[in-house]
């Protein structure tokens, strides 16, 4: 296969894998956000102690982080066709990815809070500070560092997530190394599909460790 044939497949699969993990990182961090807020803030010692919520949150997390996301996906599929209408496709790819990445980020964002002072909460509550207040204005902001390279974490799992997806249907640079670069012997284009996805991968943690750093030193 010559590089005239496979940069079309190339660019149409790597958009793909641009549309699954986009959406899917929008949608984690709109669940997965609010989860891990809920597993501080309803903890024993927190801004509103609901104990027994705040467990059966963490089991409900747990479970979802304990299952392989291909069995996830698999396990999921009635459910990804009833929000979707199909379980094949770039679409339908993006459930079982939000599904699996949520309560993995809900874990990184309750690391993230748990590491902010106590002192600077018990300020704020001094100051006369409602819970609503507490959370988007001290413990969310001084744990934007945190925050950030927990989302760069969850953003490299997605694209990991993503190209197993590829192998049943999702589409993406998953699904053009098995089809072309496995079924075909096409090595050269499996090689190349795999240095993409370790660029990708570089470029987004880069990214994401000079954000969360100048987040830091701006504290």
């Amino acid at each position: 296969m010559t590089w005239d044939e496979m940069a079309p497949l190339l660019w149409e699969s790597t958009w793909q894998t641009a549309l699954m993990v986009g959406w899917s990182t929008v949608f984690t961090v709109l669940f997965g956000l609010p989860i891990g807020v809920a597993l501080v803030v309803f903890d024993r010692g927190g801004l509103r102690p609901l104990p027994v919520l705040k467990s059966v949150l963490g089991v409900i997390v747990n479970v979802g982080r304990s299952l392989p996301f291909i069995v996830l996906m698999i396990a999921i599929i009635p459910f990804t066709r009833l929000v979707v209408g199909t379980t094949i496709g770039t679409a339908a790819v993006v459930v079982p990815l939000t599904v699996g990445a949520v309560p993995f980020f809900a874990r990184l964002v309750e690391t993230a809070l748990r590491e902010v002072g106590s002192d600077v909460v018990q300020a704020a509550q001094a100051m006369g500070a409602s819970r609503t207040a507490i959370v988007r204005k001290v413990l969310l902001p001084e744990a934007m560092p945190g925050l950030v390279a927990g989302l760069t974490v969850t953003v490299v799992a997605l694209i990991g997530y993503s190209a197993m997806a590829g192998t049943i249907g999702g589409g993406g640079l998953g699904d053009l190394a098995v089809r072309y670069g496995y079924q075909r012997f096409e090595t050269l284009l499996m090689i190349v599909t795999v240095v993409l996805l370790v660029v990708i991968v570089q470029l987004i943690q880069s990214l994401g460790d000079a954000v969360a750093r100048r987040l830091s030193h701006s504290k």
